[in-house]
């Protein structure tokens, strides 16, 4: 079962010795306890479900602040949506599940959808925060019609880059399929090309500022930092981005930031 995945904005920003973080995986090094995560995500949870949200962008910090790149405060973004969810003991009860493109542990260069809930999604997080986007309820129903359509597979890709050019049909990460799949919702199609050229047109990409020499290592040593995708400066999807995007063309209501209990 691919349930591994390292972050999605993972880049040696030091020595190209030092591996890859593996901060946006299900599983992975814990570096709190059981408690602090299930405080973030029943808070997360309660947030949500206070906003009247059906379906939610929701991020978290898989990695060091200090050694992410400027603009970059979220390593990872999901949609979170309202289910009913079933128990180890066969109840099924209210809560939120968390769909996901995770990158593969076992083969970097690729993805995979998964499904998972709260506490997986942040069980490996480096701050106990994350970023919340609440869409508009117009927004939402179109959301939800996608994710549970035959369109949601479609706009996946699983040639993984790190940087994924948002632009370009050559690669993704879990930012650009988020992305895909709110355009996919706003122009009902789940047609990547013309995905791509109403991405190109309405959405402003974020640049990421590393040196020349860190990312020609990057791309030599790391099968997942792949740049052929870009023309000029690295450009590429964050929660960041997505938010300022939703807020300008009136997709979503509120952008907040949902802390653990301490």
């Amino acid at each position: 079962m691919k349930t591994g995945a390292f972050m999605c904005f993972a880049l040696v920003l030091g020595a190209i010795t030092i591996p890859m973080a593996e901060g946006s995986s299900s599983g992975g090094k814990t570096r709190y306890s059981g408690a602090h995560i299930i405080s973030l995500a029943k808070n997360v949870e309660k947030t949500l479900a206070a906003e009247g949200a059906r379906v939610a962008i929701i991020s978290r910090v898989g990695r060091d602040a200090d050694v992410l790149p400027d603009g970059i405060r979220y390593t990872h973004v999901a949609f979170a949506v309202y289910s009913q969810i079933t128990t180890t003991d066969g109840e099924r009860i209210p809560g939120y599940a968390v769909y996901n493109l995770y990158q593969d542990r076992d083969q970097p260069a690729a993805s995979s959808l998964v499904q998972d809930f709260p506490v997986d999604y942040f069980a490996a997080v480096h701050e106990l925060r994350s970023g919340i986007i609440i869409p508009t309820v117009e927004m939402q129903k179109r959301l939800l019609a996608t994710i549970f359509s035959n369109a949601y597979p479609r706009l996946h890709h699983s040639s993984y880059s790190v940087f994924s050019n948002p632009f370009d049909l050559r690669f993704q990460n879990c930012t650009e399929f988020v992305l895909n799949v709110i355009q996919a919702a706003v122009y009902d199609t789940a047609d990547l090309r013309q995905i791509k050229l109403n991405t190109r047109k309405y959405f402003e990409s974020q640049r990421i500022n590393i040196g020349r020499f860190k990312l020609f290592l990057a791309q030599i040593f790391k099968p997942d930092v792949k740049l052929s995708d870009h023309d000029g400066p690295i450009r590429t999807t964050t929660f960041s981005s997505i938010a300022r995007y939703m807020q300008r063309y009136e997709l979503a209501t509120r952008v907040l930031t949902v802390a653990a209990d301490t």
